[in-house]
């Protein structure tokens, strides 16, 4: 295995107690993390101010569903010993186009869209410079770490962010005190007038992007390679999802309870008129830890972007150039990924560079609507196509018998890839409209 993804503090041998198994998660915290973003929050808390508790039902579910998703990108690497991009491959070269052309749409629009984000709530603690040169400051910082970092300090720092983001956001919602009888019927399925759309973005939208799709290469850089691992894998992503169950649940708790009735403004910046009304309720001290959670979230998915989803393209560029007959046998592919892809490779830090520096030109101008319209359209059509073509790959000859899809496996990603398949029709029709 090459430098760039061997760590010191791996380990060789699957652990076997439940102390040593804690010990070993970390990507699905990383998952985790970069998938639950500003934006999510602030849907979730708009729907408890329009709904209260009643679409709680519908988080939990979405819950599972990421779950779902997410150990089934996991179980790819173990069980078949090739990358997601690989067996991408073995579908057809339209496969690797498109997520070729997405990678690069995305990551120029995400890019603005991430620091941003990040600059926001530290405009609102520090308001002698703007959003727009915070923004510009939390690029540089992200891309420092993760040029010069390497996954296990990565994993590190996000572990940390994670724990200033459940002290701040569960206790957010610990503050405003939850009916926990209103939340209980929460728990049956209801849907209110008017609020389907919110129940399609509470199952579909949170947690969801390409980051699922670097959940493998985490597991890869953490060590694990083989079927042994499944047992560690599922424990690991079933952390991290329960952990973005507990985040969206407190943002609904606080929606329903401090702003139920209210209109909220739309976007990330909705969570700044979060922290004004808790100073109003509670006092500036309770604005101040909040805008604090608010960076943590907003960081931890600019620094897992940055990290996994260059993981992702410097693996794409690789298998592109993969001669036509090379069918990438398992663990040879494993090998010439760590040799031509990992943390320090060129196309790995070229697309770093991209993800960082051009989007700030978009900190100054307003996104060109054709590069919305692109954007969007790719977008929409990333999460049915990870559950499709998971449902392919995982009921193949590609993995071994013990790594194939079951009933309960196919039901859940069958049932993703229905519900992303109308959200994306949606959203394809509401862009051209």
């Amino acid at each position: 295995m090459s430098n760039d993804t061997r760590h010191d503090d791996v380990a060789n041998d699957v652990p076997q107690g439940w102390r040593e198994r804690l010990r070993q998660i970390g990507p699905g915290i990383m998952a985790a993390a970069t998938g639950v973003g500003a934006g999510d929050l602030v849907a979730t808390m708009v729907a408890g101010s329009r709904y209260g508790y009643t679409l709680l039902w519908a988080v939990l579910l979405g819950t599972i569903f990421k779950l779902a998703l997410g150990e089934a990108v996991g179980r790819w690497h173990l069980a078949s010993g090739q990358t997601l991009l690989s067996g991408w491959r073995t579908l057809g070269r339209w496969v690797l186009v498109y997520f070729g052309a997405y990678a690069l749409v995305w990551g120029f629009v995400y890019g603005a869209t991430a620091m941003s984000a990040s600059g926001l709530p530290l405009n609102a603690l520090m308001p002698g410079l703007s959003v727009r040169y915070w923004a510009m400051i939390c690029g540089v910082v992200g891309f420092a770490l993760v040029w010069f970092g390497r996954y296990a300090v990565i994993e590190k720092i996000m572990t940390v962010l994670v724990g200033v983001m459940f002290v701040t956001v569960v206790g957010t919602a610990v503050l405003v005190a939850p009916n926990l009888l209103d939340a209980g019927k929460g728990l049956v399925p209801s849907l209110p007038d008017g609020s389907l759309v919110y129940v399609l973005g509470l199952v579909g939208g949170v947690g969801g992007t390409i980051t699922m799709a670097a959940y493998g290469y985490w597991t890869i850089a953490k060590g694990w390679h083989t079927p042994r691992w499944m047992p560690m894998m599922r424990l690991d992503n079933a952390v991290g999802y329960v952990t973005t169950g507990v985040f969206v649940i407190a943002m609904l708790v606080v929606g329903s309870e401090l702003l139920f009735n209210q209109e909220i403004v739309s976007g990330d910046a909705g969570l700044l008129y979060l922290g004004d009304a808790l100073a109003q309720d509670y006092g500036q001290w309770a604005r101040i830890p909040f805008l604090i959670g608010f960076f943590a979230v907003s960081f931890t998915s600019l620094i897992g972007v940055w990290n996994g989803v260059s993981l992702l393209f410097a693996d794409w560029w690789r298998t592109w150039r993969l001669p036509r007959h090379v069918k990438g046998e398992a663990q040879a592919d494993l090998d010439d990924y760590e040799r031509k892809a990992g943390e320090h490779s060129p196309v790995f830090r070229g697309y770093l560079v991209w993800l960082t520096f051009p989007p700030m030109a978009l900190l100054f101008l307003d996104r060109p609507f054709q590069l919305t319209v692109a954007y969007g359209a790719l977008g929409a059509l990333f999460m049915p196509f990870l559950a499709g073509t998971l449902l392919v790959l995982l009921n193949s000859r590609r993995v071994v018998p013990q790594g194939r899809s079951r009933w309960v496996s196919n039901t859940l990603l069958t049932l993703c890839l229905a519900l992303f398949a109308y959200l994306a029709v949606d959203e394809l029709v509401g862009l051209f409209e």
